[in-house]
């Protein structure tokens, strides 16, 4: 059998939400990929070993979400083969700029964690605002429409006019869903 491996780097202050309590999360995520994972936590650096290729992507996919900020049981919905992860790297919108980097992190978020909250319900997703990206878990298709939503807030368009197509987006798949059954 071949065997493959990863290397991830992940922030060191996620390491220890990847190990968890008495090293819980680490082994949950081995035993649910069938992998092996080798964990430095001084440096943040994270191996990833195994035989199936799949298992090792599906270990990775976890990985990177739960050092995005996910909390780890939402991470683990990776293991659901529809599932996708998803990041949205702010450089690209913000240049290396902090205060631009900080009032977009601010949009996205929302007074109180509005925006993001509203995302997240008319999309059902999960999304995770950490460090220099905006992360989306979710079903293909839903987490399409969060990331453009991201995106669009991201580019300066208005929270009415994002919040309005996402309702149309979310009418539509469900349309979609009931005439598909």
């Amino acid at each position: 059998m071949v065997e493959y491996s990863y290397e991830l780097k992940v922030p060191k202050n996620r390491v220890a939400v990847i190990i968890g309590k008495e090293g819980s999360i680490k082994k949950e995520i081995e035993e649910a990929t069938n992998t092996k994972l080798n964990i430095d936590s001084t440096e943040g650096d994270i191996f990833v070993a195994g035989e199936d290729a799949l298992g090792l992507y599906t270990a990775r996919e976890i990985i990177k979400a739960i050092g995005r900020g996910f909390n780890p049981e939402i991470a683990k919905l990776l293991l659901k083969p529809d599932y996708i992860f998803e990041v949205v790297d702010l450089t690209e919108f913000a240049g290396k700029s902090k205060d631009a980097m900080l009032r977009l992190k601010g949009r996205v978020i929302g007074k109180e964690g509005k925006s993001r909250r509203l995302i997240e319900e008319l999309t059902e997703c999960s999304i995770s605002v950490f460090g220099k990206t905006i992360s989306v878990i979710g079903l293909p298709e839903s987490a399409a429409n969060a990331r453009r939503a991201v995106e669009s807030l991201l580019r300066g368009s208005t929270h009415a006019n994002v919040y309005k197509w996402l309702e149309r987006r979310r009418r539509e798949m469900k349309r979609k869903a009931i005439l598909e059954m």
